[in-house]
């Protein structure tokens, strides 16, 4: 079988949260099935490193899909151009986006719909173009892949679906990603908060993240906090951060707040090992891949009551309700103060990361790819 694959979001450095979910299903689909050719499309040059076995051959399609009106050039004139060509039994897009004007069956993995829901969080021409095609993609699909149960029924409800065409596979976790002995623990703070114990955000400065509110929550939390604790956040500015800069400004213990940039996983790993809690309270999210990090690195979670935090985190969570500042600043004093809450939430993190996988994950995606073609 000949499989084409959008692989757009395999760029060296720079993988966020669908490039992970693309470079580690498809690194394990490439490995798993060498009986079977797979035609890798990018939209620019591609590095060697994802280029998984000799049974990959890569294209780049004529410009960079980087701009809406780029996007429709890539989606539904380079793509079709290129499916004409090889002919694949199949084309997977691992990022949501397809093209309408091919008749190659098509699977898709659309990992949340926030802009339907919250489109004044994007950008004026994101929105109009994700809020006008993504229906269309999830119709003409054969097939949708999404990750978690949650943005399951989000989608099939939203859209109007049907549920036995959506499959879901969870996203899993690097395997770096583990326990940090003490001594590690006292070199990274001293590093990155002079040797105070912090809480960890990791992800974009994206509006529904709430940053705003867990910047307001840990203002309140410091007028109490007997042990220097720090907020570190981890991650690339995103559409929208600018909002930030007047409530920083005007906050008594801006100091006390601590920006890291973009992080290699490597640092990242020993960083996030390091917290004291990660604290992740958006109004929505698909899945949460940070709340398992955090498990594999034996951290306690505060995450929101909402949308798919719920089912990822299980009961090894402290749930809050991300409009409550007061809950969250809350949590964030418990976390402090009772080292059996911590410890009670890492057992519980134990347990419930076994669930999620990148093996599992790639397992499930090609579960779909059978149930459009026999293989």
């Amino acid at each position: 079988m000949k499989i084409a694959v959008n692989t757009q979001h395999l760029l060296k450095n720079k993988l966020e949260g669908i490039g992970w979910f693309a470079h580690e299903t498809l690194s394990r689909i490439v490995k798993n099935h060498p009986e079977h050719e797979f035609i890798f499309i990018f939209d620019r040059p591609w590095d060697q490193s994802f280029i998984y076995g000799p049974n990959v051959t890569p294209v780049k399609t004529v410009v960079p899909s980087r701009h809406p009106f780029l996007w429709f050039w890539h989606y539904e004139i380079d793509i079709p151009r290129i499916l004409k060509k090889y002919k694949p039994d199949l084309f997977f897009s691992p990022d949501g986006w397809m093209s309408l004007r091919t008749n190659v069956p098509t699977i898709t993995t659309i990992h949340d719909i926030n802009f339907y829901h919250r489109p004044g969080d994007f950008p004026f021409l994101v929105r109009k173009y994700d809020n006008f095609f993504f229906p269309r993609f999830a119709r003409k699909a054969r097939r949708i892949v999404t990750v978690s149960e949650y943005s399951k029924s989000d989608i099939a409800n939203s859209y109007h679906l049907d549920n036995n065409k959506i499959d879901v596979a969870h996203n899993g976790c690097n395997p770096n990603y583990c326990k940090v002995e003490i001594e590690v623990k006292e070199e990274i703070r001293k590093k990155f908060t002079n040797g105070s114990p912090y809480f960890i955000y990791v992800g974009s400065r994206n509006p529904r993240k709430n940053i705003g509110g867990l910047l307001y929550a840990f203002e309140k939390f410091k007028l109490t906090d007997k042990h220097g604790y720090k907020l570190l956040f981890v991650g690339k500015s995103m559409w929208g951060s600018t909002y930030l800069r007047g409530q920083l400004e005007s906050m008594k213990f801006k100091d006390d707040v601590v920006f890291t940039g973009r992080l290699s996983t490597e640092v990242l790993q020993l960083v996030l090992g390091s917290a004291d809690a990660l604290i992740l309270v958006s109004f929505s999210e698909g899945f949460g891949i940070p709340v398992v990090e955090a498990m594999y690195c034996d951290v306690p979670v505060i995450c929101s009551n909402t949308a798919s935090l719920p089912e990822v985190a299980g009961d090894a969570a402290f749930f809050v309700d991300p409009l409550s500042v007061d809950e969250i600043a809350s949590a964030m004093k418990q976390l402090s103060l009772h080292t059996d809450l911590r410890k009670s939430l890492i057992i519980k993190g134990r347990v419930q990361r076994e669930k999620y996988n990148w093996d599992k994950t790639a397992e499930a995606v090609w579960s779909s790819f059978e149930k459009v073609i026999k293989v």
